[in-house]
């Protein structure tokens, strides 16, 4: 008897660690990393945010998988990316706030005109415990996981037409191009203009031909678009502090381990970093450089813009769909 004691306990043993080493292997095999991350954006290549990803995250990430861009919208058109990510299309995009409140209209309330006040009043808001139930939805109900956020600059008018625009009355009449969801048709018309949706790629022929008498857009976007080339002015209005997400599909993240999920996260927070001071320091030297190639550059009654847009926002039924208390608790964390 004493004999079968042991060999049974041997079994017992064999059987205890195949089963664990079955385990082990098979939670290895479940986070198989994908070959490439497919990113789809309208972003031009020379785009700040196009850089830092190709530079910065790209290389931070080169040994677990390959990130594969595509600029110009050349993959998904505009618009419809994060669609493409629900339906497992594609696993990135640069994406917007206005975008998002497509899908979930509280995230109407980061669209808003003179809400976010400069680069480093977004990394707070973004990071905010007050953020997290927002984050998760978008994970829960739309597949998309925002990675980071990116300072994509203080939007400006810019006009082919050279009439002094001094408060939203003056902007009466003028088409201006904005993109083509509500939030950003609102935004454009609570500036006094006529918002007229039109595709990134096809705003400068627009301004070339009359289609359109403006758009609107950060100063380093301006530049490189080469929007300078076919207008006239530009009105410094910042009615807009702007940024992009960094978003992944949670198939494609979920495919990662934890540790590697880690080493992408710190990847896109070091390229929205590295995006984000380069385009402050393009900001800084842009006013001069359009002024060079023949354009007016000067700042209306910035207050006047601020009170008629805040007022549009606040009897819209846009920020009905604000969380309550979401806006006092973006002012609290303000400027500092």
């Amino acid at each position: 008897m004493s004999k079968l004691k042991h060999p049974l306990r041997s079994t017992k043993r064999w059987i205890t660690g195949t089963t664990l080493i079955a385990s082990v292997l098979f939670a290895q095999s479940s986070f198989a990393a994908p070959e490439k991350l497919r990113l789809s954006a309208a972003t031009s290549p020379t785009d700040q945010r196009a850089i830092a990803l190709t530079e910065v995250f790209a290389k931070e990430i080169q040994d677990i998988t390959t990130f594969e861009p595509h600029w110009n919208a050349a993959l998904f058109k505009q618009g419809t990316e994060l669609e493409a990510m629900a339906r497992g299309n594609l696993d990135m995009t640069i994406s917007s706030a206005q975008q998002i409140s497509e899908f979930f209209p509280e995230f109407s309330i980061f669209t808003a005109g003179y809400v976010m006040q400069d680069a480093e009043h977004q990394q707070r808001v973004f990071n905010a415990d007050f953020m997290t139930p927002l984050k998760e939805k978008v994970e829960e109900d739309l597949g998309v996981k925002l990675l980071s956020v990116m300072y994509l600059g203080r939007r400006q008018v810019n006009l082919r037409t050279d009439d002094v625009i001094e408060t939203p009355a003056d902007l009466k009449g003028v088409k201006m191009r904005m993109p083509g969801t509500e939030s950003w048709q609102f935004l454009g018309n609570s500036l006094g203009a006529n918002a007229t949706p039109m595709p990134f790629s096809e705003v400068y022929t627009g301004l070339q031909t009359g289609a359109i008498d403006g758009q609107d857009n950060p100063l380093p976007t301006d530049k490189d678009a080469k929007f300078y080339e076919v207008t006239k002015q530009i009105v410094l209005t910042s009615h807009l502090v702007d940024f992009n997400y960094i978003a992944i599909s949670m198939s494609a993240w979920e495919e990662f381990s934890e540790d590697e999920q880690a080493r992408i996260q710190k990847a896109a927070d070091n390229a929205a970093e590295s995006a984000r001071q380069k385009q402050l320091s393009l900001e800084e030297n842009l006013v001069q450089f359009f002024r060079d190639k023949g354009l007016k550059v000067y700042t209306p009654n910035v207050e006047a813009f601020r009170t008629h847009v805040q007022e549009e926002y606040l009897k819209s039924d846009l920020s009905k769909t604000w969380p309550t208390g979401m806006l006092e608790k973006i002012n609290a964390l303000g400027s500092k």
